[in-house]
């Protein structure tokens, strides 16, 4: 993803007024019987967006073409922020150590991938984060929080670098904001300014890229 990668934050005054969220793809195949067979052709979701809806002036809108013409269309992709899920607890509550479990200590290992992880039953699903707030990444080990110097965290993969060694069975925690790498889904910027100033919004759709 480096080298057609831009890390660089689509408008955010625009992102936050967007819509979107994630998608799967569900193969159901209908037997004589009435009964199905289902199968999940994706291992992970992808999210889809639509920014246009935050385009509410011709200032926003300038903002969003110079920022679509930079990225060449679909060329490249960018950061995102989904305004319902960017943080790794509920959005009500502040980032805390403790968010989400990132892995176990064997003595040795000292990079662990941020990881988000969805529902608490049977089938919980892991997200892994590629593209951290860097600065706002909390760590700890065995429920005791690590200073910012004892690790380090690369915002353009995800992954967290400990000074030292968690012991053998202790549990690696964090909690951090993050974006969602994306590209626009079109190589075709149309606008309507007439239909504009009449209220209506243009289609600015972006798909998630996945590593």
């Amino acid at each position: 993803m480096a080298g057609d990668f831009h890390e660089v934050r689509f408008p955010l005054d625009v992102a936050l007024r967007g819509s979107g969220g994630p998608s799967r793809l569900t193969e159901i195949v209908t037997l004589a019987s009435g009964r199905e067979h289902r199968n999940s052709r994706w291992a992970d979701s992808r999210r889809r967006y639509d920014a246009g809806l935050g385009i509410r002036t011709l200032d926003a809108l300038h903002a969003v073409l110079a920022f679509f013409e930079e990225r060449r269309g679909r060329l490249y992709g960018f950061r995102y922020r989904d305004r319902i899920d960017h943080r790794s607890g509920p959005p009500s509550q502040a980032v805390g150590p403790g968010d989400q479990p990132l892995g176990l200590g064997d003595g040795a290992t000292r990079v662990f991938a941020l990881a988000k992880t969805y529902g608490t039953g049977p089938l919980p699903y892991r997200r892994l984060i590629a593209k951290p707030v860097a600065e706002t990444v909390r760590v700890a080990v065995a429920g005791v929080e690590r200073p910012p110097s004892s690790f380090t965290c690369d915002g353009t993969t995800g992954l967290v670098t400990l000074a030292t060694a968690p012991a053998a069975g202790a549990p690696v925690t964090a909690g951090f904001w993050f974006d969602v790498p994306v590209r626009f889904d079109t190589d075709d910027l149309s606008v309507d300014l007439q239909a504009f100033s009449a209220g209506e919004i243009p289609n600015v759709p972006l798909i998630e890229i996945v590593p």
